[in-house]
């Protein structure tokens, strides 16, 4: 289980990431473009996943990963249970979420040799 505030420090973690609300959830952006939102209350996240990640993420657990329900979904972005995902697979989500989304020259800190 990862707890809301451990969440918040990994999320925080990235260069230049801002927090901002987003209707009834928390978004996190860089480059003004969200890449992850938090619904605190449910201890949800989703992130922005290509649908082939998407595809890979989900085989880890489909109770843990999932894609979002609807045309949201299928454009990649996937909920994660908090209550549910390992540190390590939290992180790595969420890396291949913000180099997705962040200019390259930040995201290139962040993506795997």
């Amino acid at each position: 289980m990862i707890s809301i505030s451990s969440f918040l420090k990994m999320a925080l973690s990235f260069d230049e990431v801002t927090e901002q609300p987003h209707f009834e959830k928390t978004s996190f952006r860089v480059n003004k473009k969200i890449f992850i939102t938090l619904d605190e209350t449910k201890q949800i996240v989703v992130v922005k996943l290509t649908v082939e990640e998407q595809a890979v993420f989900c085989l880890y657990d489909k109770t843990v990963m999932y894609p979002v329900p609807g045309k949201w979904g299928l454009q990649g972005w996937t909920r994660i249970e908090l209550k549910k995902v390992k540190k390590e697979m939290l992180l790595d989500a969420l890396t291949v979420s913000y180099c997705n989304t962040a200019p390259k020259k930040l995201a290139e800190k962040y993506k795997r040799q």
